[in-house]
This record gives C-alpha cells, sequence and structure tokens, in this order.
C-alpha cells in the first residue's frame, strides 16, 4: 500500500481561508489510511491542540473497545505567511527546541502587529530556524529564494509539488523536479488541502468572499477554480505523482525526521513566591501551618490536621505547590493595596483547607464537608484550577501586578475563541450571497441565543421568507455549516498561563485590543488538555459595590466592617429575603430567585448556598426542584431509595442527607454516580468534566446507559434512576458544586446584610458599582425609594461624579457618572471649583470656575443639573447655548461677566411627559415620574390593569396589562420566556410557553413596551404571574411622551442566557431593541 502524509493542510484557525475543523481533518486523514497530517494554519498554531486531542481520543476509543489503529503520525507547525512578499514556507519543529523557536518566531511578528494580524520578513525566520523543517510554496520564479534556503538549511529544506487539476499539472511538475534538480532541494508531494472534502467546496467559497468583502457573483477569480484542495487518498495521490514517486516518498522522510509532538511540553511553574533556602513545598507548608497557628491558638483541631496531611502528601506527589504559591502571591498583593482589593476564591479551590487558610478561599472545608478530591486527586491528571473573583474596577491593578512580576514573556492571558454566532453567520453568509442589508437584518433580529448549531427554517418563515425558495435553502445550508466555527482569537475573562521559562517557547503570544494586555493563542480547553496550569483573575462587580458600601459607612460613621466582620445569622436579613426583598442582592435578585425565596424561606447560610444553586438547569431539568421544596416545607418526608442486597440500604443517605435525598450539587450527583452505578474514578472523572463544560452541551449524553441500567441494575427504580440522570443532564447545561454555591452564599449574605440595615448605602454602593447586575438604575433608585431612602436630584451645587450619601437621615444625591457621555474630569473640575469657591452662582460662574466647555454645560442643561441655579431644562440649555467656550482676556483681567443681563425669554415649560422621557435619555432614570403614569390614560381604552392591579387580581382571571419591557429570559431549554415588565405601580412577571412564543417572536423581541393578556397565576406563598396568551408590541407609544415623536429610550430589555455589557457609546440602529440606556448583564456562574 502506497503510503503518503499530507504535510500542507490548513484548518478553520486559518480563519476564513481552511473549511474544516481540526479534528475533522484527522478524523478524514485516519479514514482515508494515510500515515500522517500536517496541520499547518497560516501564522498560527492555534488549532494544533485540537487535532491533538482528536487523535488521542481516537486511540483512546480504539482501545477501549480493543482495535488498534494503524501507525498514524500528527505533526504541528505553522504556513508563514511573510509580510516582505517571501514565498509562503510550511514549518515543521523537529524537536522540543524548534517548537520554541517557531513559537518565538509567531510571537515576533504577533507582537510587532495590531491584534489580528502577524507581520513576519524572512530574515526573522533566519534569525530563529534552529531545528525546524521547511516546506517551500515556490515555484521557478522563485528560484533564488530556493536556492538561498537550502543553502541556509541544508537537509532540512523540501519543495512543495500539487497537482491541483488545473489543465497544466504535468507541465508544472516539470518544472519543479527541473527546479528542484538546479537548486538541490528535493520535492515533497502535496495537495495544499484546504479542507477535508469537496463537500466543503462552496463554504469555503462563501468564507472567500467574507474575508475579500465581496458576493459570490462578484467574487470571479477571487475562487478557486474547482474542488480539489481537499484530503486525498494515498492511492490517488500515488497516481497523480507517478512520475515522480519521490515526492511521494518525501513525506514518509519529513514524517521520520520530527520528534516532536505536543506530548512533549512540560514546563516548570514559577518559584518567584519561593525564598532563598527554602523549597516550594517546604514554602507552602510553613506558610499553611502558620496561618493555622494564628487561626487556631488553642491547637489546631485534629480533623484539619488530617485534612491538612492528606492535601499536603498529594500536593507533593503532583509538584503542585509553587501553584498555590502563586496564586497565595497574587491574593497577598490584592490585600496589601491601598484601600485593599477585596477578592474572593471559589470553586471548586473552596474544597481546600490549604487554600482556605491561605486566604485563597473564604469556605472552611472542615465546616461543610468538602472534598479535596473534588479539586486535585492523584486519579486526575490534571492540574488544579483555582478561580479568584476581583473587584471588577480593580482587577486590571492585579493583572499589571502579574506582568510587572513575571514578565510578558512568561505571562499572559488564555484565549477565547470567538466562533461564528447565529446573528453573525446570518450577516456575515447573507452579505456574500449577495442578500441585501434589510434581508439579514431581518433574518437576524428574529434570533435569540448565541449557541445554536443550526437556523432553523421557523426563522425564515417568522421572517417573511419562503424556506423553499433555493436561495434561502443556500443561505440556510451554508449558515448551519459556518456556526462553530473559529472567527477570530480573543482574550478570556482572566484566565492566566505563567511559567518558569519563556512562555513564547510554549505557545506564541499575542498584542490584545485593549492597552497593556497580550493573550496567548491557546484557549481554556487546550491549555487543560496539555496539563499547562492556569489561574483564573476574574472580575465581580459585587465585590466592587461591597467594598464601596464599607468604604460610605466608614465615612458617614457607621461602622468599620469586612466580608469577615460584619455580624452573621442576622435574622432581619433572613426575614428580608423570606419576603422576596432582593433587587440587587448577589445572586438572588433574578425574578425567579425572588420568585423561589418565599418558597425556600431560608433561615440560615447553608440554605443560602441551596439557595444559589437550586434555580439552574441542573435541579430544575431533574425535577429536584419541587421534590427538595416539598420536603423542607414538611409536606412530604425525606426517602432515601435503597439497592436490593447485598448492597447497603442506606448508601444514598451520606450523599444526599444535606439536601432531604435530592441532589442539588454537581459533588452529589458525581457521587450518585460512583456509589449507586459503581461508576469507577476515570468514570467519574470524565463525568465531572462533562459536567464542568456546560456550554458543550451534549457531551453528558454518553453516560446516560451506564447510569439508568448500573443503578437499574443494583436494584434501584427506573424512573428514580433516569431523574438522578436528567439532573445530572442538566448540569451538562449548568449547574453548581456545592463549593461553588457555599463562596458565593457568602456574598449573598453580606450584600443582604446592606440591604437590609443600610438601604441607602447599598443603592448608592450599586449605582457606583455599574455596570453589574441584573438592573438598571432606574429599578434600583426606585427600590431604595421603596425602602424609605430619599433620592435628590443631579445638581451642580451638590452632586459629585459618583453618587453620593447626604444629610441626616441619609438621603442618595444622583451624581454625575449617571449622565451619558459626561467626562469625569469635568465632574472633578466642579467638585473642587466648588470647594475651593463655595456654591455657584449661575451659569456663566459654573462655565468660568470649572472651565467647562459649552459641549459640558449642555450636557448638564439636558440632564436638568440647574436646579439649585432657578434654571428648568429649557432655560439652562438656552444659557448654555449662550455661554461661549473660554473666556475672554479682557474679562479675565477684570474679572467681569462676560455676558450680559438677557430678558426672560418666556420659554414654554416643558411638559412633565416629555420631563420624564428627556430624564431617561441623559440619566437613565427619573425622578419625576414613570413613563407609564403618563402613557396611562391611552391605555384605558384596552381596559389595561396596573401591575399592581395584576397582583391583586384573584387567581384564574384573564387580564391585560402593559409596561416598559425589563428583562426577558429563555433559560435552559427554553420551554418557557421569562418576562418582567414595569410600569409606575410594580412590576408584573409573565410567563410565555414556547408553543405561542414561536406566533409572538417579533413582539416579545422587540417590544419596549409590551401589553400582554394572560390568566394570573397566583402561588400557595402569594407569588403572582401572568401567564401569557397574547402579547402585543405597543413600542410606538413611546414616542408621545415626546412633544418631536423621538421615542423615548428606556433599558437594555432583552437579558438572554449569555448577556454581555455593551462597551462605548450605543449605535444608532433601525431595531426597536437597539435603542437602549443600560446594556444589563447579570452573572452566570
Amino acid at each position: 500500500m502506497t503510503a503518503f502524509a499530507e504535510l500542507v493542510a490548513a484548518t478553520a484557525f486559518s480563519f476564513l481561508r481552511g473549511a474544516s475543523h481540526p479534528g475533522d481533518m484527522v478524523g478524514r486523514a485516519l479514514e482515508l489510511g494515510m500515515s500522517g497530517i500536517g496541520i499547518a494554519d497560516r501564522n498560527t498554531v492555534a488549532g494544533v491542540v485540537r487535532a491533538h486531542v482528536t487523535l488521542r481520543r481516537a486511540r483512546e476509543d480504539a482501545a477501549e473497545e480493543g482495535i488498534t489503529l494503524p501507525d498514524f503520525r500528527l505533526v504541528v507547525g505553522a504556513r508563514l505567511v511573510f509580510a516582505d512578499g517571501t514565498p509562503d514556507i510550511i514549518a515543521y519543529p523537529a524537536t522540543r527546541h524548534g517548537w520554541g523557536r517557531l513559537t518565538r518566531l509567531l510571537t515576533l511578528g504577533n507582537r510587532r502587529a495590531e491584534k489580528g494580524d502577524c507581520i513576519l520578513r524572512l530574515d526573522d525566520l533566519m534569525e530563529l530556524a534552529d531545528e525546524m523543517l521547511f516546506i517551500l510554496m515556490a515555484g521557478p520564479r522563485q528560484e533564488a529564494f530556493v536556492a538561498r534556503m537550502g543553502a541556509a538549511f541544508p537537509g532540512a529544506v523540501w519543495l512543495a509539488a500539487v497537482m491541483p487539476r488545473g489543465g497544466s499539472d504535468h507541465r508544472r511538475l516539470a518544472r519543479q523536479c527541473a527546479l528542484a534538480a538546479r537548486t538541490g532541494v528535493p520535492l515533497v508531494a502535496t495537495n495544499d488541502a484546504l479542507y477535508a472534502t469537496a463537500a466543503q467546496r462552496p463554504l469555503h467559497d462563501v468564507m472567500t468572499c467574507i474575508a475579500e468583502k465581496v458576493t459570490i457573483a462578484s467574487a470571479g477569480r477571487r475562487l478557486l477554480a474547482n474542488a480539489e484542495r481537499h484530503l486525498k487518498p494515498p492511492a490517488e495521490m500515488a497516481r497523480l505523482f507517478r512520475t515522480c514517486p519521490e515526492a511521494l516518498a518525501a513525506t514518509g522522510d519529513i514524517l521520520a525526521r520530527i520528534s516532536f509532538t505536543l506530548d512533549d511540553l512540560k514546563y516548570q511553574y514559577p518559584d518567584e513566591p519561593v525564598p532563598g533556602g527554602w523549597e516550594a513545598q517546604d514554602w507552602l507548608e510553613h506558610l499553611t501551618m502558620e496561618a493555622a497557628g494564628a487561626r487556631y491558638p488553642g491547637g489546631i483541631p485534629t480533623k484539619l490536621q488530617g485534612l491538612l496531611a492528606e492535601e499536603f502528601r498529594i500536593i507533593r506527589a503532583r509538584r503542585y505547590a509553587p501553584y498555590f504559591l502563586t496564586v497565595h502571591d497574587i491574593v497577598r498583593f490584592a490585600r496589601s493595596q491601598e484601600p485593599p482589593i477585596l477578592c474572593q476564591g471559589r470553586g471548586s479551590a473552596a474544597n481546600s483547607a490549604v487554600c482556605f487558610l491561605l486566604g485563597i478561599t473564604s469556605v472552611d472545608p472542615m465546616e461543610f464537608d468538602l472534598l479535596f478530591s473534588r479539586f486535585v486527586s492523584e486519579e486526575r491528571n490534571e492540574p488544579p484550577d483555582i478561580d479568584v473573583d476581583f473587584e471588577h474596577e480593580r482587577r486590571e491593578e492585579v493583572m499589571q501586578y502579574i506582568y510587572r512580576r513575571y514578565g510578558r514573556h512568561r505571562a499572559a492571558i488564555a484565549a477565547t475563541v470567538i466562533h461564528y454566532r447565529p446573528r453573525s453567520a446570518v450577516r456575515e453568509v447573507g452579505k456574500a450571497l449577495g442578500f441585501s442589508d434589510d434581508v439579514t437584518a431581518k433574518l437576524s433580529g428574529t434570533t435569540w441565543g448565541s449557541y445554536s448549531i443550526s437556523m432553523k427554517e421557523e426563522r425564515l418563515v417568522e421572517a417573511g421568507f419562503d424556506p423553499g425558495n433555493p436561495a434561502m435553502l443556500r443561505l440556510k445550508a451554508m449558515v448551519d455549516a459556518i456556526l462553530q466555527f473559529p472567527r477570530h482569537l480573543s482574550q478570556h475573562v482572566g484566565g492566566y498561563v505563567l511559567t518558569q521559562d519563556r512562555l513564547d517557547e510554549t505557545v506564541p503570544i499575542h498584542n490584545a485590543a485593549m492597552e497593556d494586555r497580550t493573550f496567548i493563542e491557546w484557549d481554556k480547553d487546550d491549555i487543560d488538555a496539555l496539563g499547562l496550569m492556569k489561574v483564573d483573575i476574574l472580575a465581580l462587580g459585587m465585590l466592587t459595590c461591597v467594598r464601596k458600601g464599607f468604604e460610605l459607612m466608614r465615612r458617614h460613621g457607621l461602622g468599620d466592617h469586612g466580608l469577615e466582620t460584619i455580624p452573621w445569622e442576622d435574622p432581619a436579613v433572613y426575614d428580608m429575603l423570606c419576603a422576596a426583598d432582593s433587587i440587587g442582592v448577589f445572586q438572588v435578585e433574578s425574578r425567579a430567585q425572588i420568585n423561589m425565596l418565599p418558597r425556600m424561606r431560608p433561615r440560615c447560610f447553608y440554605d443560602l448556598a441551596i439557595q444559589v444553586a437550586i434555580v439552574r438547569p441542573g435541579p430544575i431539568e431533574g425535577e429536584m426542584v419541587h421534590p427538595y421544596l416539598r420536603r423542607r416545607q414538611g409536606k412530604e418526608k425525606p426517602e432515601y431509595p435503597s439497592p436490593r442486597p447485598p448492597w447497603p440500604a442506606n448508601e444514598l443517605e451520606g450523599v444526599l442527607g444535606k439536601t432531604l435525598g435530592v441532589p442539588l450539587f454537581q459533588e452529589q450527583a458525581m457521587k450518585l454516580a460512583i456509589v449507586a452505578a459503581e461508576f469507577s474514578d476515570a468514570d467519574a472523572n470524565r463525568l465531572r468534566r462533562a459536567m464542568a463544560t456546560f456550554r458543550n452541551v451534549g457531551t453528558i449524553n454518553q453516560f446516560r446507559t451506564k447510569m439508568v441500567e448500573g443503578m437499574v441494575r443494583r436494584g434501584y427504580e427506573r424512573d428514580f434512576a433516569e431523574r438522578c440522570y436528567r439532573q445530572i443532564e442538566g448540569f451538562g447545561s449548568y449547574g453548581f458544586p456545592e463549593s461553588h454555591a457555599i463562596s458565593f452564599a457568602r456574598l449573598v449574605y453580606v450584600s443582604s446584610w446592606l440591604k437590609c440595615h443600610y438601604p441607602a448605602v447599598f443603592a448608592c454602593a450599586l449605582l457606583n458599582a455599574q455596570p453589574m447586575g441584573f438592573y438598571a438604575p432606574a429599578q434600583i433608585v426606585r427600590d431604595a425609594q421603596e425602602h424609605g431612602v430619599e433620592v435628590r436630584p443631579l445638581d451642580v451645587n451638590a452632586s459629585g461624579w459618583d453618587n453620593g450619601l447626604e444629610g441626616d437621615p441619609l438621603a442618595l444625591r444622583i451624581g454625575f457618572r449617571q449622565m451619558d457621555g459626561f467626562r469625569r474630569d469635568w465632574a472633578e473640575r466642579i467638585v473642587a471649583a466648588r470647594a475651593a469657591g463655595g456654591r455657584f452662582a449661575d451659569m456663566e460662574d459654573v462655565a468660568r470656575r470649572a472651565e467647562l466647555p459649552q459641549a459640558a454645560l449642555k450636557r448638564l442643561a439636558d440632564a436638568d443639573a440647574f436646579g439649585s441655579l432657578g434654571l428648568d431644562r429649557r432655560e439652562a440649555l438656552w444659557s448654555a447655548r449662550r455661554t461661549p467656550d473660554g473666556e475672554l482676556p479682557l474679562f479675565v483681567a477684570a474679572a467681569a461677566r462676560e455676558l450680559a443681563a438677557e430678558p426672560d425669554m418666556a420659554l414654554p415649560e416643558m411638559a412633565a411627559a416629555e420631563q420624564v422621557a428627556v430624564d431617561y435619555q441623559t440619566l437613565r432614570l427619573s425622578l419625576k415620574g414613570h413613563p407609564m403614569a403618563h402613557l396611562r390614560p391611552l391605555l384605558v381604552p384596552d381596559r389595561v390593569l396596573t401591575c399592581a392591579g395584576v397582583s391583586a387580581a384573584r387567581n384564574g382571571r384573564i387580564v391585560r396589562t402593559a409596561g416598559v419591557v425589563l428583562v426577558r429570559q429563555r433559560p435552559g431549554k427554553g420551554n418557557a420566556i421569562f418576562i418582567s415588565i414595569e410600569d409606575e405601580t410594580g412590576v408584573t412577571n409573565i410567563v410565555l410557553w414556547a408553543r405561542l412564543f414561536e406566533r409572538y417572536r417579533r413582539e416579545v423581541m422587540a417590544a419596549r413596551l409590551m401589553l400582554v393578556e394572560g390568566e394570573v397565576q397566583r402561588s400557595p406563598e402569594g407569588i403572582v404571574h401572568l401567564m401569557a396568551r397574547y402579547v402585543e408590541d405597543r413600542s410606538p407609544l413611546l414616542a408621545r411622551l415626546t412633544d418631536g415623536g423621538t421615542p423615548v429610550t428606556l433599558s437594555r430589555a432583552d437579558e438572554f442566557l449569555h448577556p454581555q455589557h455593551q462597551r462605548g457609546a450605543a449605535k444608532s440602529a433601525s431595531h426597536p431593541r437597539n435603542v437602549r440606556i443600560l446594556p444589563k448583564s447579570r452573572d452566570f456562574h
């Protein structure tokens, strides 16, 4: 049989050049019987780990099935594309040293370019070409170049020969043979593959058009002439190169010369945190025991000594001590700042007593019986993963400390691969196929969600198109094909990879779009696959809020508190939560959580951990919520199903006792599989990984038969086994480990305590920590007012940059930061001028003393910030337009007024509705009223109840209500859509079943003001939902708030499963949802 390896293969990580995933290329090469494949993407190695993992899994699967795979080699390198006109060169490192030179070369090109580009020159390669092999993509016109490379690297250079079926293949091959003879550089056969099979050619054409920004109709010769650039079987390659068999044999020669594989990438963690004269393990144990002695002056508890001994043993065996010390050093730095940066470890790291004693985490694993093996174990051949949350406003200080301490050549952030998602795919593919912008906008406007793997025909129908139309069929086929393809690389939210030696000799480093940030080419999954360790430096808005809250308390004489020193287990806090009074509170502020609180009725700290975890797809889809609530409320007794003899009858009580026989946490799901279904440690570890990768929906399904049948075989009822599996399956979408929930429960309690006892402080801190949380500023202010807090308007004579507190009792004063487009330095000038010279007398006084430009005065006037000067909004705007930028020297010298007194212009008074509208446009909130109060008369003919009226309506009554949309969610499997609308009297929570959503998709997604008809549903706890049966978009009514007919912009109101903060100014767009004041987000942890 002919041996052949394709050594010039691009993948989707050549970004709009390769049309197959790396794993598909490897799988196809195996299927075709090749002896190997070389993955070489354009100036990157971003996709090679995925190819490596595919081959490794194929071998593991074959071994499990007792099959022996044929000898197959994967070699990894890069296609070097130069900026100086040099022909492309395929570079393969022959050794580990060669790999380091290649990654340094790519780093050099990346760092001298903007993000997303790589600028390489041939001289760069000449300096860093040690222990590499090269395939030159050159022809007779580049003979001098070929000769130069052959002379510079004798025995390490080959000349590519391709047979693309272009009509002159044999003549071209003859010319390449002659060139090889003249230069002494041997030929190697290749198909210069861009995709796995010929079926990917149409997708490649579309990707080419996207890259070239042209349509298919106008692309011309930018497209390949045929579909031949796919992987071909060895027999076909032998036929094509029958006149030059040595070119085919050269592929084997190159494979034999390459010893490097990605398994060779072993590295040492930094030793900076270890003082001289100490070994890392000894120093870690010293610090830990010192901390234990300080925490337990009367003697370290025996249980803790046992936990530490076991953890120390595993850490020593796995050589993880430098990793723990590095994280400890980062946390120490944060807490040493002035003021200290609040931080808290979470996730499975909270299972570690070492992490707890070193202050990395705040959860005592002894108190909650958390298992260290959930974090690190000898059976798991993978590094630990410690996540630490820092204040989101100050995390950058920590990140820059890491760069300073370790250097940019040894520290960088992991990558995130940005994939094509439904909307971006429809827009870009549609444009390439020649669809107009209005058509693609209409199609993408009905798409909700980010992780679909196909475009549903219903979306075409919804947008008014015929799904049977050939053009639409082509669009759908291409969108389906490109979904999940990588679009570009970006930086991870905070996962750092650190090394003792040069990081750029392990993986290339890029410049990030953000200033002073660098990131590597591999993402979290790649890092895990290679066994590299990372530490997650994450941002959490609630930590910023809490720190600002504590600062406000100190400033106003309300006590000096920290995360550890507030009073714990305060009954008043739990009373507040039981009353579902949790707007703004960490993790329990969503409508689903607010509805659950009166049913859960938390009365202790561990109840909060359950509260955090229970409103998740895992427990919900596993149908565990209602059984738990019934048992908690005493309506049924906890039951622990038993297997048949000879297995222990009470084996599940130890697993499920704390949650009344119902599995709610990931650890319980894992233990359930081990105990009840006899999963091996290896099986349980794979299950843990599947539960942890919640975005890779579907990977959990492989465990169904093993789980269910294993439990049934041991005597459990099939129904119970199926429910247990569904709960685990839910964790494959999203679920919480117990340690994670406990870590977050601490912040639930702290934020609840602040809200309960100091509502003005909490609201002020929450506003000053924006953007964060679930609600817009308007809802935060409204909630504060409902808690008796006086809220005072923005004013040049009273406000600072931040929202502030003043008076006794404390009142909340709106700050300049609430104004869209108002610069912080303008606010600081106002405050400084006021401090130096007292209150302002008039607008000219403000302009002169604060040295404000006219643009700043206009924004202040728009925001109605001159009330203390006796100017309403229109009068102030008139005055602002009269006030020039800067002062004339004559008036400066005389300290005289520039503007003469002007007669009263008798400007018409702005209507109350318009005042509210402009408040929302400028401040994102209004203290003058709610928009719905002014629109109420227009809704009377429709018999529309207020939200308060809905809440008071009897159960089962059919009613209509209307309000501004606050939030929309489609969690889990999307069986229901949850919508919250608000009017001047309160909030109504709406449930819309998925079957009706398809009928009202456009109304649900587009409405800014929504009218809903439905049935009132009241739970025994008094929780009211409106079960929608009809939805109408009444957004045009918002135009009635203003004289000019310009719609008011309110809040974002389209919260979904994976929301993101909008950065920068909102762009104008025709879609109603794109007109918004504060893009909201919530934390999905």
